[in-house]
């Protein structure tokens, strides 16, 4: 799969009007409209009809992750106001899921707003109530560089995650230009999130219902849950021109043996429900090669791993199959990697033919991902919406597209 020739930035960006980003979802999560792409036709539905546009014996991937609300403000005692946005956990473990289960001190690399302000090892407090509680929470400045920062809390009868339910504010995505709200934390949600540790939500999964679920699973179709924990880098923008120089993000993806061996028997269509869960399919597929040739058996996958020159490459169940083996032989039930994969055009999909997933922002790594999947298609997608007045992006409305060429 070598880059033929490196894409072009300029040749990514649309004209996206103010008016068209969603500042709120829609009262109803499933009324939102759904663009159907399939072999370059495209047809105008309702999301709440979505089972009806995908066959029988069909997989739909989502990814389970859930946002935690990761902005914590802080206040001096001069009067200056600190604020911390949680990315990634450093200790006691940096197991997203692990860190949220501590009842003990934890350690994240953060973004801190007015750092000048804060002096290392400097002690900020603040005050939350859980059930009648009084819990005091302190933060500290223990790398300035790095930008580490411990906190702790007492009592110490409460998981980190429930400190940061009760003390944190939804980290909207900055291109909705407003503060969060108390609708917010449940509205940029998914139904089924389950797993804390996500920064920013798996938002195709956000026109879900419960309803619409029922509906999929007694036609046949079934559903699987993978995690993988969104990340902030997910809104940072290309700034260069070659997409090719731009550091990808790293994210954390969990799996499980079973979820393995449900792709492996699966008879139809894969559609993944979201870009995420995208992304860790695909790495899961690029983890069984490096098995395979014997590279490493650490589940990281590098942005420019499936770029490489391979004399042949392993179908799909061939390369699933070596991770179920390498997964008994080390008396593994869950799959833990992360991912830095890079989808743009040239990609050539190995396990999922079929895509949920929103509008998404000019010169975006997102808009390369949908580029890839669409054999380049994703000009006429975008332009059709604008016409029709489709919402975008995290609140917007969602497309079904499907790759008729997957290999």
């Amino acid at each position: 799969m070598r880059i033929e020739s490196a894409p072009k930035l300029q040749d990514y960006y649309y004209e996206l009007p103010e008016e068209f980003i969603a500042k709120y979802p829609l009262e109803q999560r499933d009324k939102s409209k759904l663009l159907y792409y399939e072999n370059g036709t495209i047809r105008h539905e309702k999301f709440s009809g979505i089972a009806g546009l995908i066959p029988e014996n069909s997989q739909l991937v989502f990814n389970n992750t859930k946002v935690i609300p990761a902005r914590l403000h802080f206040q001096k005692a001069t009067g200056a106001r600190i604020e911390i946005f949680l990315l990634n956990p450093i200790l006691p473990s940096s197991l997203i899921q692990q860190s949220m289960e501590s009842t003990g001190p934890v350690t994240w690399k953060c973004m801190i707003g007015n750092l000048k302000r804060w002096k290392e090892n400097e002690l900020l407090t603040s005050q939350i109530e859980i059930d009648s509680i009084t819990y005091n929470l302190e933060a500290k400045l223990i790398d300035r560089e790095n930008r580490a920062v411990e906190l702790n809390w007492n009592p110490k009868d409460k998981s980190f995650a429930s400190i940061v339910e009760a003390s944190g504010e939804v980290p909207l995505p900055p291109y909705l230009n407003r503060a969060a709200e108390e609708g917010d934390k449940l509205r940029y949600q998914t139904v089924y999130s389950d797993k804390e540790g996500a920064v920013a939500a798996p938002t195709a999964g956000l026109h879900f219902t419960d309803k619409t679920l029922t509906v999929l699973t007694s036609k046949g179709i079934s559903l699987e849950y993978l995690t993988l924990h969104t990340g902030a880098g997910t809104f940072q923008p290309i700034k260069h021109d070659n997409v090719i120089e731009h550091p990808m993000h790293s994210e954390q993806m969990v799996f499980s043996k079973q979820n393995i061996q449900n792709l492996i028997a699966a008879k139809g269509n894969i559609i993944a429900v979201g870009t995420t869960s995208m992304r860790s399919l695909e790495s899961l597929y690029w983890f069984g090669v490096n098995l395979l040739l014997g590279k490493s058996d650490k589940f990281h996958i590098e942005k420019l791993d499936p770029y490489h020159e391979y004399s042949s490459l392993p179908d799909k169940n061939e390369s699933l199959k070596a991770i179920l083996d390498w997964m008994e032989k080390n008396e593994l039930v869950q799959l833990i990697g992360t991912t830095e994969i890079f989808i743009f055009p040239g990609y050539q999909f190995k396990l999922c033919n079929g895509l949920v997933t929103n509008f998404h922002q000019p010169g975006s790594t997102l808009i390369l991902l949908v580029a890839a999947f669409t054999h380049g298609n994703w000009k006429e997608i975008y332009q059709e919406a604008i016409t029709n007045k489709y919402r975008f992006l995290s609140y917007g409305d969602s497309s079904l597209l499907w790759n008729n060429k997957l290999k």
